[in-house]
């Protein structure tokens, strides 16, 4: 229901993951018997969990490490992995530059133009191990990246920017027709990213194989403060799901929603399930990895933006190995490792067998779900209050 925030205007409330709170259920489940497997299309994951791609995250040897142990990680096409022969340097710079310099070091950086053998190399580099190969570019580069991807034998293609809409109008470039792109890959794809129904609806309507839902919400994302926009990640998915929902009934086609950004925890990712998302995209809490390229350190897809960054590299220190965040054990006590195993449990205790089921758990309005009873953790500093 909106509310009046001025004459004759009205905002409707927004919700994010810190304010909601999910209701144990009726019966519980083993958490081993539960099934967190998802689809795109026909492939099938064994985990709903895609790494960002942002290039502190995910290089080559990462995304081929991630598809090992079931899940998926989207490279970059538009960062150094393809400006660059060799990327070792480029990252030991970045990580190394101050505070005041890393944004404009990043800019420099990324001024090197993209080299499209680099392209097919670097597809070859995660198939060779096994591993499924997903790649991103910006839409006015999917035609030809999205040429040269699938002739590599990419499997998945993600067509991403800040917002992205079926109808984007531009006299000085040729915007992207997204049905006709769709209906020419012979891969699936990956249309974001989006925060309302009607977008969400139009790019399903359009052929996407999924969409990314999510704006501004990542942590080392400016977009919010640089631009004003961005729309809670907990309505976000409720809306762009419902969408989901209402295509299904009138197609008979399911469109899966991937969240992406905003969640730091095992809770976070738990809520965003059961918001309504099929998986999730993450960007720092796999950065924290010993595998991912940043050596500690995270930025946005939009930090080297010539005119206007909209991100920033932030610390985020190693803290253990891929699969120790994903699989565990915890060595930390702040939910960012063993996400698997917190969203199995978080499954069991609401009583949900399947992702589906997870996402009719009854949710509850909560502002105070981290801090009450917290009293001790709040003077120490200490698991939910760092």
């Amino acid at each position: 229901m909106a509310e009046w925030i001025g004459k004759d205007r009205k905002a409707r409330r927004a919700y994010g993951f810190d304010e909601i709170a999910l209701s144990p259920g009726t019966i519980t489940i083993n958490p081993d018997e539960v099934d967190i497997a998802w689809y795109i299309g026909n492939q099938k994951f064994e985990i709903p969990f895609l790494a960002s791609a942002m290039d502190g995250v995910v290089a080559p040897a990462f995304a081929s490490e991630m598809g090992k142990l079931g899940g998926l990680a989207v490279l970059n096409l538009e960062g150094i992995y393809t400006r660059y022969d060799d990327y070792e340097s480029i990252l030991t710079e970045i990580a190394e530059a101050t505070p005041e310099k890393a944004t404009e070091l990043v800019q420099k950086i990324y001024t090197a133009p993209v080299k499209e053998a680099l392209i097919s190399k670097r597809i070859q580099e995660i198939k060779k191990n096994g591993a499924p190969a997903a790649v991103s570019s910006i839409p006015q580069r999917a035609e030809r990246f999205g040429k040269i991807a699938e002739e590599a034998g990419c499997d998945i293609f993600v067509v991403q920017s800040t917002v992205t809409t079926v109808r984007h109008i531009a006299s000085a470039y040729q915007t992207l027709d997204f049905e006709k792109f769709c209906q020419e890959m012979k891969i699936s794809v990956i249309l974001g990213n989006c925060v309302t129904y009607k977008v969400a609806l139009e790019l399903m309507q359009a052929g996407a194989d999924a969409i990314l839902v999510g704006i501004g919400p990542g942590s080392a994302c400016t977009t919010r403060g640089v631009l004003g926009l961005g729309v809670p990640q907990v309505t976000s998915i409720c809306d762009t799901a419902a969408a989901r929902e209402y295509y299904f009934k009138k197609s008979n086609r399911y469109v899966p929603i991937i969240a992406d950004g905003g969640m730091s925890t095992g809770g976070d990712v738990c809520k965003a399930f059961a918001c309504g998302s099929d998986a999730v995209m993450i960007g720092s809490a796999f950065a924290r990895a010993k595998e991912a390229p940043g050596k500690g350190f995270h930025w946005g897809m939009a930090t080297p933006h010539a005119n206007l960054p909209r991100g920033t590299r932030i610390r985020v220190n190693t803290t253990g190995s891929l699969k120790e965040i994903l699989f565990g054990p915890a060595r930390l006590d702040d939910g960012s490792q063993n996400l698997v195993g917190a969203l199995k449990t978080c499954m069991g205790n609401v009583g949900a067998q399947n992702i589906k089921e997870l996402q009719l758990t009854e949710i509850v309005i909560a502002p105070a779900i981290k801090t009450e009873g917290k009293l001790f953790q709040a003077a120490q500093k200490v698991g939910m209050m760092k």
